[in-house]
This record gives structure tokens, sequence and C-alpha cells, in this order.
């Protein structure tokens, strides 16, 4: 299959890297960013989509994907597929969904799980919306770039799912943060702490997968001195697009808003920013109730 593939930053290029050592043939476009290995260079985004079956974006936030739609689609060809990956507001991704009908072509939103290390390894886990036919298209794609792919619905609720996802992501990771903080301030052991939590109903992703605590559970960032695997200031970013839609839905999301709140303070004015999300745990063991 000939894919054109523009953003090929820390996510983007092990996906496109992947597909190229697949067998597929790759071309790339990035204003910064160095081609990856097996993926010719395009001149520019409508470069990398002319002739091609499918476009794959990733890119760092709705204005910008709509920018690169505005150019990339007149230059696809017809029936060809726009699968956007970035992570945006729903709103972008069902106004460039409807600019590709428009020009007879599929479009899908297909935001990821599974961070960096993911995208490099092929594990990456696809939230997809757009149209059946679409999907199927792309399908094989997904297989090479993830382990799972699920089809969520119409244009947006690829996006929708994310956002949910990661809305309850951030508001667990900061309710085990702030268990870690009080049971060190209790006098409990962390290793006995996520011995009894990690077997009982605190059970989450954030403590058994992914927990704050170094030294404690499976390897995570706190390990290494929480260099980011998923970085704070886009966890900031997704309970900012999750307040966006609640708002314009109308949906009454307070734990969600306060999460956005927590991390916002973390990465805007308590040097946050650069460090894994899971960093909350240090911030909330230097502070007392206020």
């Amino acid at each position: 299959m000939k894919i054109g593939f523009i953003g090929l930053g820390n996510m983007g290029g092990p996906m496109a890297a992947n597909l190229a050592a697949a067998g597929h043939d790759v071309s790339g476009f990035d204003l910064t960013a160095p081609m990856p290995t097996g993926v010719t260079k395009a001149d520019s985004a409508a470069s990398a989509a002319s002739g091609v079956d499918v476009v794959i974006t990733m890119l760092p936030n709705g204005a910008i994907l709509r920018s690169v739609a505005a150019e990339v689609i007149p230059a696809m060809q017809a029936n060809a597929v726009l699968c956007d990956c970035s992570t945006v507001d729903v709103d972008s991704a069902r106004a460039v969904a409807d600019q590709a009908a428009l020009a007879g072509l599929g479009a899908l939103d297909a935001p990821v799980s599974g961070g960096v290390g993911g995208a490099s390894g092929g594990t990456l886990t696809f939230m997809v919306g757009g149209g059946a036919d679409a999907f199927a298209t792309i399908k094989p794609l997904f297989d090479i770039m993830g382990q799972k792919s699920v089809h969520c619905g119409d244009a947006g609720a690829g996006q929708a799912a994310k956002i949910c996802n990661n809305m309850i992501l951030g508001v667990t990771m900061i309710a085990t943060c702030e268990a870690f903080a009080l049971a060190d301030k209790l006098g409990l052991d962390r290793g006995k702490m996520f011995d009894v939590v990690s077997t009982s109903s605190g059970y989450s992703w954030s403590m058994n997968a992914y927990c704050p605590a170094p030294g404690v559970g499976p390897e995570s960032p706190a390990d290494n001195g929480y260099q980011p695997g998923f970085a704070a200031e886009l966890m900031l970013k997704d309970l900012r697009l999750s307040q966006q839609a609640a708002g314009s839905a109308d949906a009454d999301t307070p734990m969600g808003q306060l999460a956005s709140q927590l991390y916002e303070t973390f990465v805007e004015a308590e040097n946050g920013q650069g460090m894994d999300f899971s960093a909350m745990l240090p911030r909330f063991e230097k502070r007392g109730r206020d």
C-alpha cells in the first residue's frame, strides 16, 4: 500500500518506520523531524499526500490538523483515506471528516494510547471514529502499528473515546499519588501499600501498571527519575480537551475539571513540564494540608 505520513515526531516517526518495515511504500513529511528508516522524504505535505492510498497524520493540535487537511485533501486521489492519529478536539475531527467527505475521500479519527514505547514496539491501541469502509481499509495498518483497534462509531467518536479515557487516567493518577503521599505520612510502607491496593478495590492501571512510587510494582517512569513516558504537559492537553468537550456537551465533570486545574498548576507554575505525569507524587509529598 502507498502511504503518505505527515508528522514524524516521537510518535509518528516510529509508527511510519514500522509501516515501512512491513513492506509498505511510505513517503513522509515533517517540518523538523528526521526521516525514519525506510521512509522516503517528501518536499511538502501535499507532495506526501499525492498519489497514495492512505494519508496518516500525527499532529500537535486541532488547529494544525485543520491547516494540514486543507493542504492535503485537494492533493489526494479519489477514494483515498485520510486517517488522523493525533489527539485533537472533537469539533476539529468532525470538521476534517466533513471536508474529506466533500472531496470524495474516506476519513478516520484514530487517536492512540500506548505512548512512545507503544509506537516503537507496534503495540498501540487505536480508538477510531469514521466510516466502516474506511476502517476496513486501514485495519491492516492498525494491526502493524498496534495491538488493538476499536471502531468506536462515526466521525469524532475516536477522539471522544480518547478524551474520556485520559480524563479517567488523569483523575486516577492524582488519586494514586495522593494516597501514596498520605500513606507515607501515616507511616505505611510503600511496598505494603502496593501489595494491598493492587489486589483490592483500589486497583487501577495507575497503581498496578504505572505505579508512581519508585521501586514499587512493575518498572515505570518513577524508576527513571520521572523521565516522561507520558509527559505531564500532554496529560494537561488531554484534560483541557476533555473539559472543552464537556462544555460543548453540557456535561458535569467536576473531577475532570479539578484534575485539569491541578495539572495546569503542576506544569505551568511548579516546573512539571518535561516530567512524567506520575511525577505528581513528589509534588504531593512536599505539600501539607492547606
